[in-house]
């Protein structure tokens, strides 16, 4: 880890045994998984760190009455002491309700719908409301509609770090109080470097394939490691990476170039061959 976060984390804030090597056990249920709150004086991120516009986002929001985080990977960067490529921002307003709040906001995405908002021609704040997995039964008919309808059930912050990739990705910084809140583990993996999928990893890498190479990513990029149970799962569900849609993983693959990690990771993905077919034979 470039940034040790052993002298950054009060190691006493930390629920032993909460974040323990049964994983599965640790999610199964998440609706009685109580939030690891890391308090302002525990952690290492200030506002001063934060893109001024990005502040701004959040406090309007929070003033009027909504619920607004720093989410995903800025907080996890930022925990680091990593300069974030953007900042993101999470909240439980609806895209309507943060269209309202904002003039230079627009709607975009019909599959998932967002709020960007602009700041002069150069900065862009991606605004997402907080989703969560609808039921089955909640689904309609699985026809194109079907499809948008499931990836825009507006949830709680729980419900939607619950959805999230990877645990050091589900890490929200509230505006309110300066906390961090970690309802999946992520603060103990990124203590330990450790790249963990929340939830099944085979049902995660079939909701988007492009996730294997995304663990790929983060392990390079970071120096952390793979939680054991990916890379039998990336052998297993190597070949799905053909259904992803061919713009997703150029732009992968082009990130990948841009961290300059895109050799590393390609040859690491080479070794997850099942037959003739392979990750990097399936993107390149």
């Amino acid at each position: 880890m470039s940034v040790s976060l052993t002298n950054q984390i009060n190691e006493n804030c930390l629920y032993e045994g909460l974040y323990g090597a049964k994983r599965a056990e640790q999610c199964k249920s998440e609706a009685e998984t109580a939030p690891l709150i890391l308090p302002r004086d525990q952690h290492r991120i200030s506002r001063s760190m934060i893109d001024e516009n990005s502040l701004k986002v959040l406090y309007r929001l929070r003033r009027h009455g909504h619920r607004a985080f720093l989410v995903g990977g800025s907080v996890r960067d930022l925990l680091l002491g990593r300069q974030p490529k953007d900042f993101d921002v999470g909240t439980d307003a609806t895209p309507e309700q943060v269209r309202k709040l904002f003039r230079n906001c627009r709607l975009v995405g019909r599959r998932f719908r967002l709020a960007h908002i602009m700041f002069g021609r150069n900065c862009l704040i991606e605004v997402a409301t907080f989703r969560r997995k609808p039921a089955v039964d909640e689904i309609p008919a699985m026809t194109d509609g079907g499809l948008h309808f499931a990836e825009n059930v507006f949830g709680t912050p729980q419900e939607d770090a619950f959805r999230r990739d990877f645990s050091i990705n589900a890490l929200f910084y509230d505006i309110e109080d300066f906390s961090i809140v970690d309802y999946v583990g992520g603060l103990q993996d990124l203590r330990d470097g450790v790249i963990r999928v929340i939830g099944d990893p085979d049902e995660r890498f079939a909701e988007d394939p492009v996730r294997m190479l995304r663990a790929l990513e983060f392990a390079a990029r970071l120096g952390f490691t793979l939680d054991d149970i990916i890379p039998p799962a990336i052998d297993r569900c190597a070949e799905q990476i053909a259904q992803a849609a061919p713009a997703r993983i150029r732009e992968e693959v082009l990130e990948l170039f841009r961290h300059k990690v895109g050799g590393q990771v390609l040859q690491k993905a080479d070794r997850f061959q099942r037959n003739s077919f392979g990750v990097v034979s399936l993107v390149v």
